[in-house]
């Protein structure tokens, strides 16, 4: 079983330093994993991706893709929904090129439509996609995450059903499923959940979440509301599954060394 732990976004320890920088940072602190974050555009070009690619691959960091946040492929409005699968596929693309493997992204909000209604127009774009990275050959996955407010599509039996209906992968982010469930997030019924996708990997997010009655507010650092990391690790050291957690919350490379000194201590060995 291989548990690799990093950030969300770079892990910048001096002004100016960029994702290379970070990857060297990552290493020196013992962290082996890290989603690169397109949060508001896919601003990484095919060379850089390439570079960041091969320092990943040369340092032993597996990578993942986070694609923008502003995608919504059950909009009313065809435009955005030919700019969320063009996000998407953009990321797709840039991923390849670094050898990141998971394509993360939100699939989109209900919108006052029934949900059933919304599941099956994103079913339809998620295959749509499929088609178009088989066909350019990348070596990638899309993995929509479950999410943390009751207006979007992302609750777990939804997540992991699109992506059985697809066959793709998903990511799974306990802290946004512990906001939709009010808390009562229930460690032991998930993996019972994501033992029966028969997958030989899982990804994950973690952090801190603060939330209210519609889910998720923000993502606070480990320990200070939310799901209880010790938890979550009890269940995971059970599945002897490799898995990658990447960490969400404000301080996400420190707090992915508090995730790694807790493994230790309850025995896993890096």
């Amino acid at each position: 079983m291989k548990i690799r732990l990093g950030p969300a976004g770079n892990c910048i320890l001096s002004k100016g330093e960029d994702t290379l920088d970070s990857l060297r940072n990552l290493k020196k602190n013992g962290l082996d994993a890290q989603e690169i974050e397109f949060v508001r555009s896919v601003y990484m070009n095919n060379n850089y991706a390439k570079r960041v690619g091969e320092l990943a691959k040369n340092l032993d960091i597996k990578l993942s893709v986070h694609a923008p946040y502003y995608i919504n492929l059950a909009s009313k409005e065809k435009p955005k929904i030919h700019a969320s699968k063009k996000r998407i596929l953009d990321s797709c693309e840039r991923a390849d090129l670094m050898g990141a493997k998971y394509v993360v992204f939100h699939p989109a909000y209900f919108g006052g439509m029934e949900k059933e209604k919304v599941y099956h127009i994103v079913l339809e774009h998620m295959k749509d996609m499929q088609s178009t990275i088989e066909k350019k050959k990348w070596d990638v996955f899309l993995a929509p995450e479950t999410t943390g407010k009751h207006s979007a599509l992302g609750s777990l039996d939804e997540t992991l059903r699109l992506a059985k209906e697809t066959g793709t992968k998903f990511c799974i982010d306990s802290a946004h499923l512990w906001a939709r469930l009010q808390g009562g997030l229930d460690f032991k019924e998930m993996f019972e959940k994501l033992k029966k996708t028969k997958e030989k990997f899982y990804h994950f997010h973690f952090s801190g979440i603060e939330y209210t009655m519609k889910g998720e507010k923000n993502h606070v650092n480990l320990g200070e509301n939310g799901p209880d990391f010790k938890e979550f690790a009890k269940e995971l050291l059970k599945t002897k599954i490799d898995s990658t957690i990447i960490c969400e919350s404000p301080v996400t490379w420190r707090d992915s060394l508090k995730m790694k000194k807790i493994l230790e201590k309850m025995g896993y060995r890096f």
